[in-house]
Protein backbone atom coordinates (compact mmCIF):
# COMPACT_ATOMS: atom_id res chain seq x y z
CA UNK A 1 0.00 0.00 0.00
CA UNK A 2 1.08 3.20 -0.99
CA UNK A 3 1.07 6.07 1.89
CA UNK A 4 3.39 9.52 0.63
CA UNK A 5 4.12 9.98 -2.95
CA UNK A 6 7.19 11.79 -3.92
CA UNK A 7 6.19 14.48 -6.84
CA UNK A 8 9.70 16.12 -8.10
CA UNK A 9 9.01 19.27 -9.91
CA UNK A 10 11.07 21.97 -11.90
CA UNK A 11 8.40 24.23 -12.51
CA UNK A 12 7.82 23.62 -16.24
CA UNK A 13 4.14 22.61 -17.73
CA UNK A 14 5.09 19.00 -17.94
CA UNK A 15 6.18 18.71 -14.55
CA UNK A 16 2.82 20.98 -13.37
CA UNK A 17 0.74 17.83 -15.24
CA UNK A 18 2.83 15.06 -13.75
CA UNK A 19 2.41 16.70 -10.11
CA UNK A 20 -1.61 16.75 -11.25
CA UNK A 21 -1.43 12.90 -12.32
CA UNK A 22 0.86 12.45 -8.94
CA UNK A 23 -2.13 13.87 -6.78
CA UNK A 24 -4.67 12.35 -8.56
CA UNK A 25 -3.44 8.84 -7.87
CA UNK A 26 -2.68 9.80 -4.27
CA UNK A 27 -5.79 10.79 -3.78
CA UNK A 28 -7.11 7.69 -5.14
CA UNK A 29 -5.27 5.78 -2.84
CA UNK A 30 -5.68 7.77 0.23
CA UNK A 31 -1.81 8.89 0.16
CA UNK A 32 -0.40 11.97 0.77
CA UNK A 33 2.28 13.67 -1.26
CA UNK A 34 5.69 15.43 -1.06
CA UNK A 35 6.49 17.71 -3.37
CA UNK A 36 10.18 18.17 -3.91
CA UNK A 37 12.52 20.84 -6.20
CA UNK A 38 15.85 20.34 -6.29
CA UNK A 39 18.15 23.60 -6.88
CA UNK A 40 22.22 24.26 -7.37
CA UNK A 41 23.76 25.50 -4.04
CA UNK A 42 25.71 28.89 -4.94
CA UNK A 43 28.80 27.59 -4.27
CA UNK A 44 28.72 24.61 -6.53
CA UNK A 45 28.13 27.27 -9.35
CA UNK A 46 30.98 29.91 -8.25
CA UNK A 47 33.58 27.58 -8.66
CA UNK A 48 36.64 28.34 -11.25
CA UNK A 49 37.28 31.36 -13.21
CA UNK A 50 33.65 31.08 -15.03
CA UNK A 51 31.49 31.70 -12.30
CA UNK A 52 28.47 33.48 -13.39
CA UNK A 53 27.36 34.19 -10.21
CA UNK A 54 28.29 37.99 -8.92
CA UNK A 55 26.05 38.47 -6.20
CA UNK A 56 25.61 35.11 -3.82
CA UNK A 57 23.36 36.13 -1.39
CA UNK A 58 20.67 37.40 -4.39
CA UNK A 59 20.80 34.23 -6.26
CA UNK A 60 20.32 32.32 -3.12
CA UNK A 61 17.11 35.10 -2.35
CA UNK A 62 15.67 33.92 -6.02
CA UNK A 63 16.62 30.28 -5.41
CA UNK A 64 14.28 30.12 -2.76
CA UNK A 65 11.55 32.38 -3.77
CA UNK A 66 11.61 30.00 -7.19
CA UNK A 67 10.99 27.33 -5.10
CA UNK A 68 8.74 28.23 -3.21
CA UNK A 69 6.72 29.50 -6.13
CA UNK A 70 7.18 25.94 -8.21
CA UNK A 71 5.93 23.86 -4.62
CA UNK A 72 3.23 26.13 -4.42
CA UNK A 73 1.62 24.81 -7.34
CA UNK A 74 2.18 21.41 -6.35
CA UNK A 75 0.66 22.20 -2.59
CA UNK A 76 -2.47 24.18 -4.25
CA UNK A 77 -3.23 20.91 -6.59
CA UNK A 78 -3.03 18.95 -3.59
CA UNK A 79 -5.38 21.27 -1.40
CA UNK A 80 -8.19 21.09 -4.05
CA UNK A 81 -7.88 17.27 -4.12
CA UNK A 82 -7.93 17.29 -0.22
CA UNK A 83 -5.03 15.54 -0.09
CA UNK A 84 -2.17 16.09 2.42
CA UNK A 85 1.40 18.02 1.07
CA UNK A 86 5.10 18.55 2.16
CA UNK A 87 6.73 20.60 0.59
CA UNK A 88 11.32 20.05 0.75
CA UNK A 89 13.36 22.46 -1.31
CA UNK A 90 16.61 20.24 -1.61
CA UNK A 91 20.03 21.63 -2.43
CA UNK A 92 22.10 19.56 -4.79
CA UNK A 93 24.31 19.93 -7.76
CA UNK A 94 22.75 16.68 -9.11
CA UNK A 95 18.90 17.30 -9.07
CA UNK A 96 18.67 13.42 -8.89
CA UNK A 97 20.50 13.01 -5.85
CA UNK A 98 18.15 15.81 -4.30
CA UNK A 99 15.11 13.67 -5.12
CA UNK A 100 16.29 10.60 -4.32
CA UNK A 101 17.46 12.42 -1.38
CA UNK A 102 14.12 13.45 -0.35
CA UNK A 103 12.80 10.17 -1.13
CA UNK A 104 14.38 8.82 1.34
CA UNK A 105 13.86 11.41 3.74
CA UNK A 106 10.07 11.47 3.60
CA UNK A 107 10.35 7.80 3.47
CA UNK A 108 8.52 7.92 -0.25
CA UNK A 109 6.78 4.53 -1.45
CA UNK A 110 6.51 5.89 -4.81
CA UNK A 111 8.22 8.76 -7.48
CA UNK A 112 5.99 9.66 -10.40
CA UNK A 113 8.54 12.21 -12.34
CA UNK A 114 7.87 13.93 -15.65
CA UNK A 115 9.77 13.29 -18.74
CA UNK A 116 10.78 15.75 -21.11
CA UNK A 117 11.29 12.75 -23.72
CA UNK A 118 14.97 13.86 -25.04
CA UNK A 119 16.42 11.70 -26.87
CA UNK A 120 19.82 11.55 -29.13
CA UNK A 121 22.52 14.20 -28.73
CA UNK A 122 20.14 16.96 -26.68
CA UNK A 123 19.50 13.76 -24.22
CA UNK A 124 23.38 12.98 -23.91
CA UNK A 125 24.32 16.41 -23.65
CA UNK A 126 21.90 17.63 -21.01
CA UNK A 127 21.56 14.57 -19.44
CA UNK A 128 18.20 13.13 -18.24
CA UNK A 129 17.07 13.59 -14.39
CA UNK A 130 14.29 11.28 -14.70
CA UNK A 131 16.77 8.52 -16.17
CA UNK A 132 18.98 9.14 -13.33
CA UNK A 133 16.26 8.63 -10.51
CA UNK A 134 14.61 5.75 -12.38
CA UNK A 135 18.30 4.06 -12.60
CA UNK A 136 19.37 4.33 -8.85
CA UNK A 137 16.04 5.03 -7.26
CA UNK A 138 15.37 1.73 -4.72
CA UNK A 139 11.61 2.53 -4.70
CA UNK A 140 9.54 2.32 -7.54
CA UNK A 141 9.16 5.67 -10.68
CA UNK A 142 6.38 5.98 -12.41
CA UNK A 143 7.29 8.28 -15.22
CA UNK A 144 4.92 10.79 -16.61
CA UNK A 145 5.05 11.63 -20.42
CA UNK A 146 3.03 13.53 -22.38
CA UNK A 147 2.50 13.69 -25.44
Amino acid sequence: MLTNVLIPTDGTELSAKAAAYGVDLARQLGARVTAVTVTTPAEAILIGEGAVITNPVAYEERAEANAKATLGVVRKLAEAAGVACDTVHARDDQPWHGILAAATEKAADLIVIASHGRRGLSALMIGSQTQKVAGQSKIPVLIYRHG
